[in-house]
């Protein structure tokens, strides 16, 4: 499931944004403090930041530049009423994927973030917290340790981290993995119980199939 951190310390805009957000369904935390957000940023890597410039307890260039040198698969939008040419120039400079400047209309925040999420899935990685799956080597790490998987094993584990948080129908998952409609689901089952064995969190829903919960 795609997953937006904001940081920014005016507390009413962190609530439009999460409400925006929140109507589209994409999910989205907030932080007013640079603190807080460094804390949830060691828990679980978002796919997308949106970072205000002039913060009380920092700068959000100094935060850009943390978020992008340590997790450079994320996408970074800075918000900041600093709408000068060479204000968006220098954010875009120091590594933002996009700029947008205060105040801003709610659709168009929408779109620049479905769009940031658009560029996120086709990139060559994808991250949720510890589990990296680097698709241009097809490898995968978790937990700092390098997975040792077969090729289906790979293909049916990406197959659930695009789609990390959704109850996903075991005939959809051999559809979509294997290429057959009416299949075996003992297969499936047997390919999950192996990668639950490696520590990986796949909970069971009964009498539909199953949800992956990246961590």
């Amino acid at each position: 499931m795609d997953q937006i951190y904001l940081l920014e310390d005016d507390e009413s805009i962190c609530e439009l944004v999460q409400c925006t957000l929140d109507m589209q369904n994409i999910p989205c935390k907030t932080f007013t403090t640079v603190k807080a957000f460094a804390a949830a940023m060691e828990e679980a890597v978002p796919d997308v930041v949106l970072l205000d410039i002039m913060l009380g307890d920092g700068n959000g260039l100094d935060v850009l530049q943390s978020v992008k040198t340590r997790y450079p698969q994320v996408s970074v939008i800075m918000l900041s009423a600093l709408g000068k040419e060479t204000d968006k120039v220098r954010g875009l400079n120091a590594g933002a994927d996009d700029y947008i400047s205060k105040p801003f209309g709610v659709l168009e925040l929408v779109a620049r973030v479905r769009a940031a999420l658009r560029r996120s899935h086709k990139s060559g990685s994808l991250q949720k917290g510890s589990l990296v799956i680097n698709m241009e080597t097809m490898t995968v790490t978790f937990r700092g340790k390098e997975l040792d998987l077969s090729n289906k094993e790979y293909q049916l584990l990406r197959y659930f981290m695009l789609n990390e948080g959704k109850v996903l129908p075991r005939e959809n998952i051999l559809s979509d993995v294997w290429g057959y409609d009416g299949g075996e689901t003992r297969t499936l089952d047997n390919y999950v119980a192996k990668l639950r064995k490696m520590g990986l969190n796949f909970e069971t829903v009964f009498g539909v199939g199953y949800k992956f919960i990246a961590e």
